[in-house]
């Protein structure tokens, strides 16, 4: 081995005692949730036993997964971690089954929950963070972004675990929506791509106010409308329109839309404009 390579081995090796370490290897928390989907909505139907073989099974995963993660809890703390998550979970399929409804109701896209459940990305969004979210209630550790973050890879959706989002959500479409840490979203909230809840200012000191808006119920949020800012309050049957920007808070009942209009011109009758210049 050369100078090089062996000074830089020890370098990596000091740093692995000042947490410069991945803490786990992602791939056990990716396959456990799928594992726990796979038993929430299963391809064929299970048996009570069977479910209940799974599900403990898929907790003793979770305790292993929780005491490999958290190196400060033994494993009688990640067993009771993990018994209040357990406990909880009928809550949690409760609130899936309501996302689903709602979305099965509200788009003329969706023809049964099957195909919600097999292929929404914004469905699968939602409830990976409804899990983190609980997870986030239980311990603090890097479970819960883990768990976002595998959903964001997968569907292009960033929800931060410890945001508050009522019960019934619908995600429509949702490639590229942004969900900041401290946003609370109400009931029956509708989000379609590319819109952002985020901060109006990024700065470390602020990390402990609520930096993210809050939207209130029944609100739709069309594509790639941005919304930033802690104090700023979209408040309830309000419909915010694609493409606006916020920062100050919307009455009740407003609906927000681009003042620009579109031009439409007949090609036919035009010459020597060239539309793509800069």
């Amino acid at each position: 081995m050369n100078t090089e390579t062996n000074h830089f081995s020890q370098i990596l090796n000091e740093n692995q005692n000042k947490n410069w370490v991945r803490a786990i290897d992602s791939s056990k928390i990716t396959n456990w949730i799928d594992d726990l989907f796979k038993i929430i909505f299963p391809e064929k139907v299970l048996e009570t036993i069977q479910i209940e073989m799974l599900l403990e099974q898929n907790k003793a995963r979770f305790v292993a997964i929780l005491t490999e993660i958290n190196k400060d809890k033994t494993t009688e703390k990640s067993r009771a971690i993990a018994k209040s998550f357990y406990a909880i979970l009928p809550d949690l399929y409760s609130s899936m089954q309501q996302d689903a409804q709602a979305i099965l109701d509200t788009d003329p896209a969706a023809d049964c929950i099957q195909e919600i459940i097999n292929s929404y990305p914004g469905f699968f969004a939602i409830e990976i963070y409804r899990i983190a979210n609980a997870i986030t209630s239980l311990t603090d550790c890097l479970l819960p972004r883990i768990l976002t973050e595998y959903a964001h890879s997968k569907t292009g959706i960033d929800i931060h675990p410890s945001a508050t989002i009522g019960v019934p959500f619908i995600i429509d479409h949702g490639t590229g929506i942004v969900i900041g840490e401290t946003t609370t979203i109400g009931k029956h909230v509708s989000i379609y791509q590319g819109v952002t809840l985020g901060a109006l200012q990024v700065e470390k000191s602020m990390q402990e106010k609520k930096r993210h808006p809050t939207v209130e119920d029944h609100v739709i949020i069309y594509a790639n409308a941005t919304i930033l800012g802690g104090s700023t309050i979209i408040g309830n049957h309000s419909i915010i329109g694609g493409n606006t920007f916020i920062t100050k808070s919307v009455n009740p009942y407003s609906f927000v839309m681009q003042s620009n209009k579109n031009t439409v011109l007949n090609q036919q009758e035009i010459k020597d404009i060239n539309f793509f210049s800069i």
